[in-house]
């Protein structure tokens, strides 16, 4: 079978050893001579390895004991409501940072449960795109909750810089860049990610939030649906109906993976290196153009175009024959896009630059 990597932007390629072990054990987990598929997820082998991968996501993100992590379905888009819906009574207002396209979606959402205060802090400059500082946002002083995606995958723009607001809650959709690189939980009131990226295979979204945030609350909408409800779902340990249970396994794996690797502190400094490399490849070249101010550049999303555009479905096509899949940009921008998250080697970032400087030679 010919050597490929896989550049998808979600759902993205997992680690070939954790392929391995789950092709092993997938009709004999946990020596019970049935699939992690098979079983209730009220079993005792199951909740032990829900309460494994809290405790392995504690460890590598340092979570304190006042945030609760839990488990839901329905991809992040869902929590585009859920989040308003548990977050806001009537009448009440949340800042919301447009940065790309999922904060777009995540502003369309709001507008059905409050009236969002929309920031606009992507600018252009000398064809430039680029992100204003946070300390120039013009927030609403009655907001309850500020909102952005740090890294957008699909123009793959990122926001890098510490977020600091006095007194506010940050709320940040860390989908595609959470465990890819070091982050101090305690500067947000919630984070959430789908796993398709980072952590696993599609179907779960993992929301890593303050207690104080879903308990306590004197105030709450009467007609959010039980399955979205934070206080609900805490309360029945992401059980209160039956969860991803396939998708929460191989999670598992994947987190044990990273842990033996030597954890976020070890994988960001290869996702830097191997941004870096891509990154200096494009900026060498008079044949690859990116648009993103250095400082505002995805580590995990490297999107480009040709100079030439009509020479782009050719480079996606020789770069597939070449072992390399997945690299169309996404169809609202075009041009191409290199998802490079954990799984993927920096072999497969090296291979690739290898492929884009044989191109360019040829079709300059």
């Amino acid at each position: 079978m010919q050597n490929i990597f896989n550049f998808s932007p979600g759902p993205a390629s997992l680690p070939h050893e954790v392929l391995k072990k789950a092709q092993n054990e997938l009709i004999n987990w946990n020596n019970l001579n049935v699939s992690v598929m098979e079983i209730s997820h009220r079993s005792d082998d199951f909740i032990n390895l829900i309460e494994n991968i809290k405790k392995d996501l504690r460890e590598l993100i340092n979570i304190p004991s006042q945030y609760t992590i839990l488990f839901c379905q329905g991809g992040a888009r869902t929590q585009f409501s859920a989040i308003p819906m548990n977050l806001l009574y009537y009448n009440e207002t949340a800042d919301y940072a447009n940065i790309g396209h999922w904060s777009y979606k995540a502003i369309e959402e709001a507008t059905k449960y409050c009236k969002p205060n929309i920031i606009n802090p992507v600018k252009k400059k000398n064809g430039i795109y680029y992100i204003q500082k946070m300390q120039y946002w013009k927030l609403n002083n009655n907001s309850k909750y500020i909102h952005y995606c740090p890294n957008e995958t699909i123009e793959g723009i990122a926001i890098n810089e510490k977020p600091i607001f006095n007194n506010k809650t940050i709320i940040a959709d860390l989908s595609s860049s959470i465990l890819a690189k070091e982050i101090n939980i305690k500067d947000y009131g919630m984070i959430y990610a789908s796993a398709q990226k980072n952590i696993g295979p599609a179907g779960l979204t993992i929301l890593i939030i303050k207690k104080d945030l879903i308990l306590n609350k004197n105030k709450k909408r009467k007609e959010i649906p039980s399955v979205l409800d934070y206080t609900v779902i805490f309360k029945h340990n992401s059980m209160f109906n039956t969860p991803p249970t396939f998708s929460l396994y191989l999670s598992g794996l994947v987190l044990k993976w990273l842990k033996k690797k030597g954890g976020v502190k070890y994988i960001s400094k290869i996702n830097k290196k191997k941004a870096e490399l891509l990154y200096s490849t494009i900026d060498k070249s008079e044949f690859y153009i990116n648009k993103i101010k250095h400082c505002n550049r995805s580590i995990t999303n490297v999107v480009f175009h040709l100079k030439n555009p009509e020479k782009e479905n050719l480079f996606l096509q020789k770069s597939q024959e070449n072992g390399l899949f997945y690299l169309k940009g996404h169809k609202i921008i075009g041009g191409i896009r290199a998802s490079i998250y954990n799984a993927m080697p920096i072999e497969g970032v090296k291979k690739l630059i290898n492929f884009m400087n044989d191109f360019e030679k040829i079709y300059a």
